[in-house]
């Protein structure tokens, strides 16, 4: 997936500036597609000069000051189906965690049990974020999802929530299996003190 069609995606639920943008883009879509606002930014502005979205100048702050608004096109929704129903391939990852894991033995073993924990801390709080987002979906209070169906007939509204809180499920169910992935790690470690 790049980042085009995750902006894209983003935006199909309203129009929003790149600041709002930048904040919603973590809280949805950067679960799926990490992105920094140093690639968000110019990405919109290319999808804006490319015809796939549009920018509106909006008042922003106490000063004449102004900010782009943007909105998805029917340019830019037609290339997002398109993308949508084009040919997908499954792709090798590139994970550091698992070449770190295959490679503990050259590790200080207190070092190797420090990198695991911390790789625990990090999917337990992964795990937290993307259970309450799921919970926020599934009850249609997540702000994304909320705008986006605003937009959408209502009787197609079971069926958006049906794959968003799919994506959920298998985020938060890769998230189980790396936490038991790295618990069975520390007994490893433990086994070979």
């Amino acid at each position: 997936m790049s980042l085009r069609y995750a902006l894209i995606a983003l935006l199909t639920g309203r129009p929003m500036t790149g600041y709002e943008v930048s904040k919603r883009f973590g809280a949805s879509v950067g679960h799926v597609w990490h992105a920094p606002d140093s690639q968000i930014y110019p990405e919109l502005r290319r999808l804006e000069s490319e015809g796939l979205l549009t920018g509106e100048d909006v008042p922003w702050g106490t000063k004449a000051r102004t900010k782009t608004r943007y909105a998805v096109t029917a340019a830019g929704e037609a290339a997002f189906r398109e993308w949508m129903n084009s040919p997908a391939s499954p792709h090798h990852s590139r994970d550091p965690a698992y070449l770190r894991a295959a490679y503990l033995d050259w590790a200080d073993p207190m070092k190797a049990r420090q990198y695991l924990l911390s790789q625990k801390q990090f999917h337990t709080e992964r795990l937290v974020v993307l259970e309450a987002t799921r919970a926020m979906l599934a009850d249609r209070t997540h702000p994304v999802l909320a705008a986006r169906l605003e937009s959408i007939d209502e009787a197609e509204h079971e069926r958006i929530i049906a794959f968003r809180t799919y994506a959920y499920d298998g985020m938060i169910a890769r998230e189980r299996a790396d936490l038991k992935w790295v618990e069975d790690g520390l007994r490893l470690l433990a086994a070979n003190d």
